[in-house]
């Protein structure tokens, strides 16, 4: 292939886009993440209120708000949700692309940056996260830019712009999720390099330096004082409690000591990176690329601060598999890098030929699976399994066929290929399949909405976020950050206050204040029984809560 850089880029670009954006307006949001986010934004349109996220029209204070903003500018543009919320995080997958092969270009060369382009593209969490709305892509994105800067800085040619906007880039990605800061860790290496003598970076390191962290405070104070002018100022506690759990409880308490998703400190190096990482960590099974590694500062420094950011989240008992996703645009640069000088042993070759063999036989089985209606597969996919047996078999036909083309031997553009026709199939069959397994909340809140009819009120308590996205209706909620008891006890009190009054809520045996033998079954979603509460199934007393709350949510438009 020519190594003409914009020929390459193009090319590059052009896959990236087909496989990123292929199935956009296909599926609604979901779970778990993604109706929070979408609700949120959609929130901020209808109610006007940019800075503060809502959900439900209670303050949302789990996370800081650009990556709503870009939900909600989208929305307000278009007005449409379903067919522009996977647009912000596909977009952020173009520009870590762009990162890794710009700077991987400017670094080595442009077969280099190809490369790096390559096994970006081929490592499944990028590409999950790319397709899904889910807050973490957005964060990677805005650490790659910054490392982008950085590297840059550092070891293609001093740029103060490039420096500069590296720490803005940090500020907007701690707006975006706290972890925004993750770049700083590579001046560790940086600092090493230059103290020990392997590579000076006088220039790099004046005093002009400590612009840096300047600019990136000086872009949070932005969204700083107003938080703490609203928090100190204004005669509201949701202000306050916004402030406390945004600042403390959603940064140190929540790495420190998290109360959810607790794994042990090996969760990241057994149990995501062997799959979702997949092939890149077996290029270090190679000595010549070892030798490059030695030989090569830039090398060291990226992979020194990749180990970082993966150490850094192994310390904290709280994890999920998205968390170190920030470190691999980087890694998958590195490993370009490394395949471009020593090329691809035939041993990882065979592996992708293995790795082909048992994805063809797993669909086959699926396949067979389906056909015969088996437990395991009915339990999940639900007893229409007819169609998902045909998706099997393409999917089984589509590596099997690969591998009898190619004489069971592929290599790493054979298995990229593989990969994309398999995205490309999950992301518009797949979709169009999955779609009204991942929202069962839409069909509930249809049948809800019918029986509450347009003189009735409708209450909620133990919430999901995709039963507010999909509502019709007035709905009121007593919030979602109190104790789901507390939630019972306002819901009993609001419906004692007026007629014609409904409450949807999750069935999970703890009840109170309600007789909910009573109730009427609306259906499952999250795994969980949801049940519709009338004013026959109130108790004739219920102590009173402690406070009361109340928020309550009238949806402009019907999401769409």
């Amino acid at each position: 292939m020519s190594n003409s850089y914009y020929a390459n880029l193009f090319a590059i670009l052009a896959i990236a886009f087909i496989v990123i954006f292929a199935g956009i307006g296909l599926r609604d949001p979901w779970p778990a993440d993604e109706p929070r986010f979408v609700e949120a934004a959609k929130e901020m349109v209808e109610s006007g209120n940019w800075f503060f996220p809502l959900r439900g029209s209670e303050l949302y204070p789990d996370k800081p708000p650009v990556f709503m903003w870009l939900m909600a500018l989208l929305y307000k543009l278009t007005g449409s949700l379903s067919s522009t919320f996977m647009i912000p995080n596909a977009v952020a997958g173009l520009v870590m692309v762009w990162c890794v092969f710009d700077l991987a270009a400017k670094l080595w060369n442009v077969q280099t940056a190809r490369n790096a382009a390559v096994l970006l593209l081929i490592t499944p969490q990028f590409v999950i996260q790319a397709k899904a709305a889910q807050i973490d892509a957005m964060v990677a994105c805005w650490i790659t830019v910054s490392m982008y800067g950085l590297i840059r800085h550092f070891f293609v040619q001093p740029s103060p712009r490039w420096y500069l906007f590296s720490w803005a880039c940090m500020a907007v990605g701690i707006l975006t999720k706290g972890v925004g800061f993750l770049p700083v860790f590579v001046l560790i290496p940086i600092a090493v390099l230059h103290l020990t003598g392997r590579q000076r970076f006088e220039q790099q390191l004046k005093a002009k330096a400590l612009l840096g962290p300047a600019t990136m405070l000086g872009v949070l104070i932005l969204w700083l004082l107003p938080v703490l002018y609203f928090s100190f100022f204004k005669d509201n506690p949701d202000y306050i409690a916004y402030r406390n759990n945004i600042l403390l409880q959603q940064t140190a308490e929540r790495y420190a000591n998290p109360t959810g998703h607790l794994k042990p400190w090996h969760y990241f190096i057994v149990s995501v990176i062997p799959v979702l990482w997949f092939p890149l960590y077996f290029f270090l099974f190679n000595k010549e690329n070892w030798k490059q590694i030695f030989n090569s500062p830039v090398i060291q420094a990226i992979l020194v601060w990749v180990v970082c950011v993966v150490i850094f989240f192994s310390i904290s008992p709280g994890k999920r598999g998205v968390y170190i996703l920030p470190a691999l645009p980087m890694l998958a640069m590195v490993m370009g890098a490394l395949i471009t000088q020593s090329g691809i042993p035939q041993w990882i070759n065979r592996l992708f030929t293995g790795v082909a063999g048992i994805v063809t036989v797993a669909m086959a089985a699926a396949t067979v699976l389906a056909l015969f209606h088996a437990r395991v597969l009915t339990k999940e996919l639900g007893d229409n399994l007819l169609p998902f047996a045909a998706f099997f078999a393409v999917a089984a036909l589509i590596w099997g066929g690969i591998l009898w083309l190619r004489k069971f031997r592929l290599n790493l553009p054979v298995y990229g290929l593989a990969l994309a026709l398999t995205w490309l199939l999950y992301s518009t069959w797949g979709y169009t399949l999955l779609n009204p397994i991942r929202t069962p909340a839409k069909d509930i809140m249809a049948d809800v909405s019918s029986i509450v009819g347009q003189d009735g009120e409708l209450g909620m308590t133990r919430f999901k976020e995709q039963f507010l996205l999909f509502s019709s209706v007035p709905m009121t909620h007593f919030s979602y950050l109190s104790n789901v008891h507390e939630q019972d006890k306002n819901a009993w009190l609001w419906m004692k206050e007026g007629p014609n009054r409904f409450i949807l809520a999750k069935n999970d045996g703890d009840i109170i204040c309600f007789d909910t033998s009573k109730s009427q079954v609306m259906g499952f979603a999250h795994r969980r029984e949801w049940i519709l509460l009338d004013e026959n199934s109130l108790l004739p007393e219920c102590e009173p809560p402690k406070t009361i709350k109340r928020y309550q949510l009238t949806p402009e438009a019907i999401y769409q």
